[in-house]
């Protein structure tokens, strides 16, 4: 009998604290980012992790579950202590954020590449110049990862990203 699935998170009141796994994937100068339709900024790919689940297999876990690819999830990159309101809610967020290699054959060309439903919420997924400046123009979050993605770090670092994010 398996377990049943249950998400490293809880509520309290108003209040989320959740454990977040999420991927950055590069390719020719370029990074993976997706949002819920409904909202209007980008974030890396990932989803909330698994009691007794490593970062790195929810990473995997997550990656079948909405590009419906396998993915190679490398080093981590990044560590980073969130927290932001949204719709309503203050959440704090743990995330670790490995660098992953997407297939080849996944999402070629301009503009959204890949839809999903995920539960309540539809995906779309594309493909942004991975530049400071670039993604300083794209509502992007943690906001405070931006000027750290090109070059990428030798060594991983810890990051505290605390804004407010309009739902």
């Amino acid at each position: 009998m398996t377990a049943a699935r249950r998400m490293i998170c809880f509520d309290e009141g108003p209040r989320r604290f959740q454990l977040r796994a999420a991927g950055i994937a590069l390719r020719d100068g370029r990074l993976l980012v997706h949002r819920a339709t409904h909202e209007d900024f980008w974030t890396l790919p990932g989803g909330r992790v698994e009691f007794g689940e490593t970062a790195a297999e929810t990473l995997q876990r997550e990656m079948v579950e909405e590009l419906g690819q396998t993915v190679v999830v490398q080093r981590l990159l990044f560590t980073c202590e969130t927290m932001f309101d949204l719709g309503g809610r203050h959440y704090h967020e743990i995330g670790f954020y490995h660098l992953m290699a997407v297939p080849d054959v996944f999402g070629t060309g301009e503009g959204i590449c890949h839809r999903v439903r995920d539960g309540d919420a539809e995906l779309e997924f594309k493909w942004v110049d991975a530049d400071a400046a670039s993604l300083a123009d794209t509502p992007f979050y943690p906001a405070a990862m931006q000027r750290h993605l090109s070059p990428l770090p030798d060594a991983v670092r810890h990051l505290v990203d605390i804004e407010t994010v309009a739902a």
